[in-house]
C-alpha cells in the first residue's frame, strides 16, 4: 500500500500541476475532474487507492487559499508567485495532508514531499521542501513558534 500511495501522490502533483499550469494560460477548457480522469486511467493497472488520489487533488483545490496562507509566512523570501509551480504543489500536498484528518503521520507527509521534490523539482527543491515542511510541522503541529527552519525533519 505505501508504494502504491506514493504513486498516488505523483498522480496527484502531475493532476494539480497540470491544472494550475493551463490555469495560469487561461485555458477555459482545463478541468480539474478530465485531468484527474486521465491522469489515474493512464495507472489504472497499477493504482488501487484511486479514492486517495482523488481526495488529495480535490482536497489541495478546495483549500489552496488556506494553504498558500500557511506557506507564505514560513517562507517569507519566496512570494509564492516565485516559487517553482511544481514546488508549489508539492507543498500544498504535504500541507494538506499535515493538517487535514487522515491516517497519514506528519513525517510520512513530510518525506513523500521531499521525494517529491528530489523526483521532479530543480537541484535545491528538496531542501527548499523540507525547510518550509519542517518549519510548518513545528509551528502548526507542536505549537512551536521559534521560526527556525534548520532542523531537519526528514525520515
Amino acid at each position: 500500500m505505501a508504494s502504491n500511495r506514493h504513486l498516488g501522490r505523483i498522480i496527484a502533483l502531475q493532476t494539480l500541476y497540470e491544472f494550475e499550469f493551463r490555469q495560469a494560460l487561461a485555458d477555459a477548457s482545463a478541468d480539474l475532474d478530465e485531468i484527474l480522469n486521465r491522469n489515474l486511467e493512464r495507472y489504472d493497472e497499477t493504482i488501487e487507492d484511486k479514492k486517495f488520489v482523488t481526495q488529495i487533488v480535490h482536497g489541495v483545490e478546495k483549500e489552496k487559499d488556506r494553504l498558500d496562507a500557511i506557506i507564505q509566512p514560513i517562507a517569507p523570501d519566496w512570494p509564492l508567485s516565485q516559487i517553482a509551480r511544481i514546488d508549489l504543489a508539492t507543498l500544498r500536498i504535504a500541507l494538506y495532508e499535515l493538517t487535514s484528518d487522515n491516517e497519514v503521520p506528519p513525517k510520512v507527509a513530510i518525506n513523500e514531499a521531499v521525494e517529491l521534490a528530489k523526483a521532479f523539482g530543480s537541484d535545491n527543491s528538496s531542501k527548499f521542501i523540507n525547510g518550509v515542511l519542517g518549519t510548518a510541522y513545528r509551528t502548526i503541529l507542536e505549537g512551536k513558534t521559534d521560526g527556525s527552519s534548520n532542523a531537519s525533519t526528514e525520515v
